[in-house]
């Protein structure tokens, strides 16, 4: 994972205690790291302070729980810690744009409304496409439940009866021209459920369809069922890229959710996950003759 260790680690306690007291103080503490060097990288490759993080998914939680659960507006202010049913209408406002009980009364009767014309998980997504070795054993989709940030996220998942070999992405792509000579990187939360194996991906290819760069994780895949984590990929834009590809990958059985794409410069400091080696060719020719090594 191009995520440094810290990060990946504070993510994991942070989620693993969202409704819990947190004091974020204690944090460096918990994971065996030094206060400033956890702080200056967890806000550097998440763009999002410790406070914030835990903020943002505390607000999303609180929108699980009031569209699938019937508990109190200040039972679940209370459950995410915050210290008054005012404060958590408050920043629940500024998140969402609606105080909790009247969102609650929207998105059921949303959520109602696509029930009752049988929306299903491969309903077209905008801007993203199916595609795969077989993508008709897969199905793609939003997800109202389950979600990182926001209010929905994306799903990929498995049909009945798919094999070992098979994989299906939800993906898409864009002009590459405005990244030419950069080094990009692309993060994204995931969460999995039984998946055989999974993770984000990245392509770019040159103006005759050929790769150029790539990364699929396929070193470092997310495995079996996890909890929301951040995962990144950083490739080169080479001066005769063309095309820019990306997307989340599922490969035989399970369940993966995408949240919280992100797209960003760096500098040549952060290193490359590229998969695809320049071929390794000699200085000079050599065994012209075809003779055998000698041995001693």
């Amino acid at each position: 994972m191009m995520y440094s260790r810290v990060t990946q680690e504070v993510i994991s306690y942070l989620e693993s205690h969202l409704m819990d007291e947190l004091p974020l103080r204690q944090v460096p503490e918990k994971v065996g790291y030094s206060h400033f060097h956890l702080l200056r990288v967890f806000k550097k490759e998440t763009g999002l302070s410790m406070g914030e993080y835990v903020r943002k998914r505390r607000l999303a939680t609180a929108a699980q729980l009031l569209l699938y659960t019937d508990q109190g507006i200040l039972d679940i202010a209370f459950s995410l810690q915050f210290q008054s049913q005012e404060a958590f209408t408050r920043a629940f406002k500024h998140l969402y744009s609606l105080p909790p009980g009247m969102y609650r009364t929207l998105m059921r009767d949303m959520q109602m409304k696509k029930e009752e014309v049988s929306m299903t998980l491969h309903e077209a997504v905008p801007g993203w496409g199916l595609s795969g070795s077989h993508p008709n054993m897969y199905e793609m989709g939003v997800d109202t439940a389950v979600f990182h940030t926001g209010k929905q996220a994306g799903v990929l998942s498995s049909k009945e009866g798919v094999q070992d070999g098979q994989f299906a992405t939800m993906m898409q792509g864009f002009q590459a021209k405005e990244y030419v000579g950069k080094r990009l990187k692309l993060s994204a939360f995931l969460k999995s459920e039984d998946a055989s194996s999974a993770g984000v991906w990245m392509r770019v290819d040159d103006g005759k369809g050929d790769i150029v760069q790539f990364d699929n994780m396929q070193n470092r895949p997310v495995t079996g069922s996890t909890e929301w984590n951040q995962y990144s990929i950083v490739l080169d834009i080479p001066s005769h890229s063309e095309s820019i590809h990306f997307g989340v990958l599922l490969g035989g059985q399970g369940r993966v959710w995408a949240d919280g794409f992100r797209f960003e410069e760096v500098d040549e400091k952060t290193p490359t996950t590229n998969m695809v080696e320049a071929s390794a060719l000699p200085d000079t020719p050599v065994n012209l003759q075809f003779e055998l090594e000698k041995t001693v």
